[in-house]
């Protein structure tokens, strides 16, 4: 029985991470208050209360920025956020820590059920991955609501 060359191929990965900011110019997040503020300099302000849009705040160790990753967009009423997609842009950055965040196009800082459930999960992935998941801040044009801040992660 003969084999094909290409049998035993595969592909090869590469990963490279660049970021163009020394780390003493990376914004350092030490509340709630500057993460929303770094959060709004990068939001569509168009967008903000037409879609809902799901972004992930990455940090090194000392909390200073690393990159800003835009998760999803999704329609009026939600977005999908893949866990597998935020933790494999963590793992590629080496982020120590993450601050989800997503807007809610209707203005309320209400936290639905699924917004509570989805934290939860991401912040036991990323215990598992010793990534810490510091916050999760919904947004609106307004002002945001803050999970650590309301001691709920």
């Amino acid at each position: 029985m003969e084999t094909s060359k290409n049998q035993w191929k595969a592909a090869e990965v590469k990963l490279t991470y660049r970021n163009k900011l020394k780390a003493n110019e990376r914004p350092k997040i030490t509340k709630s208050a500057h993460a929303y503020k770094i959060l709004m300099e990068h939001w569509d302000k168009g967008q903000i209360e037409f879609v809902e849009e799901f972004k992930v705040l990455l940090l090194n160790s000392a909390n200073r920025v690393l990159g800003i990753f835009n998760a999803s967009v999704g329609g009026r009423s939600g977005t999908m956020a893949d866990p597998r997609v935020i933790f494999a842009v963590a793992l590629k950055t080496a982020s120590n820590a993450i601050i989800l965040a997503h807007n809610h196009p209707g203005g309320t800082l209400d936290k639905s059920e699924p917004d509570k459930k989805l934290t939860d999960k991401l912040a036991a992935a990323g215990s598992f991955l010793d990534i810490s998941v510091l916050d999760h801040l919904i947004i609106t044009r307004e002002g945001y609501y803050s999970f650590a801040d309301n001691g709920e992660l």
